[in-house]
């Protein structure tokens, strides 16, 4: 029986990329799994076992976690090491945090010269550059969750493209459909005391910066139609609730939700302004749950968005003019909007890209 081994340094019940990797190595079958992490929950389907990290440095914890990863792996022998992190003991590495030169060129655009200038003095940043370079050089598989992570690493690493993968995220869509929409929206409406011919704008998204939640609130203080905005996401929202009060925009912060659902189904537009996203899969989630959907070309997601037919594409993340227009646009058309992202999302299943990742490693034991 052949071993395969995972990496992923942390398991945040709400995200994305741990439901991913559930549905990975529950769709891999007849092979001894094990799962290194800082912290794991338990699965019946994989052996645990924790890497040791500090807390004191965010430079040092990745250092520290990398090479205590690369002892474990030693140990374990696996057939084959398949990592969600940035490490350099792989055999195949999955870019789902995307490109991190990529970012910061975003970043030093978007903060001002001197700040843009602190990032090439930040050790956490040198540290993550580092290891970057290192596992682009030396893994041999490499899987990018859009094209644009994929021609990021290539523009900024010289990565044969032939080493490169493009798996796209996938969604559970017996949680997330549109089944029921109507009703859900309309219960949604009654308990939130939302008036009918109030358009419901949803952001779903923790790291409220890097995701554009200031430019939406600035865009919702220039709409024509009567709006009110949801905001689901952990972050500090201090300053976003202040900004938001200046303008006299009307925001409710909802917090980390366990049933984002409910609040995609009420949606009438579902907005991502982000600086840079290797793939949103908040994106897919409101596509496949009905909801019209606008984002910026920095997500990845915007690769499986026809523009103006099943979602809208924002051309400058940071311009709260043009993302206004695009609202009031979109709350117009969002029904029919919301129609053809439904159907596009259904070709977007989590199984298919379990399955297609899992064709991928086991390849990779045939062929190495």
């Amino acid at each position: 029986m052949k071993r395969i081994a995972f990496i992923r340094r942390q398991y945040d019940p709400f995200g994305g990329a741990e439901n991913y990797l559930d549905s990975l190595i529950n769709n891999l079958h007849g092979y001894e799994i094990h799962l290194l992490s800082s912290q794991w929950k338990e699965t019946p389907h994989a052996t645990g076992h924790t890497v040791e990290s500090s807390s004191l440095s965010s430079a040092r914890s990745v250092i520290k976690f990398n090479r205590n990863a690369a002892a474990i792996i030693r140990h374990i022998c696996p057939d084959c090491t398949v990592s969600f992190e940035r490490t350099t003991c792989q055999d195949i590495y999955r870019a789902g945090d995307g490109c991190h030169r990529q970012w910061l060129q975003i970043r030093r655009l978007t903060s001002g010269r001197w700040k843009g200038l602190s990032f090439h003095f930040n050790m956490l940043h040198r540290t993550l550059l580092s290891i970057e370079k290192e596992l682009f050089k030396r893994t041999p598989v490499i899987i990018a969750n859009s094209m644009m992570v994929k021609e990021n690493i290539i523009a900024h690493y010289a990565v044969n493209e032939d080493r490169i993968h493009v798996l796209y995220n996938g969604v559970d869509l017996d949680r997330f459909n549109p089944l029921d929409k109507e009703r859900l929206s309309a219960e949604f409406r009654r308990e939130f005391r939302v008036q009918n011919d109030t358009a419901i704008v949803l952001f779903v998204g923790s790291g409220f910066e890097r995701k554009g939640l200031a430019v939406l609130i600035d865009a919702m203080s220039r709409i024509k139609a009567p709006a009110v905005l949801y905001v689901a996401g952990r972050g500090r929202t201090g300053k976003y609730e202040s900004f938001a009060g200046r303008l006299g925009v009307r925001v409710v912060f909802a917090g980390a939700r366990r049933d984002i659902e409910r609040f995609y189904a009420a949606a009438d537009v579902f907005v991502l302004p982000t600086l840079y996203d290797p793939f949103s899969n908040a994106v897919l989630e409101a596509m496949a749950c009905g909801c019209a959907v606008i984002t910026s070309r920095n997500n990845g997601a915007a690769g499986i968005i026809e523009d103006n037919s099943d979602g809208v594409l924002l051309d400058d993340m940071t311009d709260p003019a043009e993302l206004s227009g695009k609202i009031d646009k979109t709350i117009a058309i969002r029904q029919r909007l919301g129609t053809m992202a439904a159907g596009k999302a259904r070709a977007y299943s989590i199984e298919r890209a379990a399955g297609q990742f899992s064709r991928l490693i086991e390849d990779y034991c045939r062929n190495k």
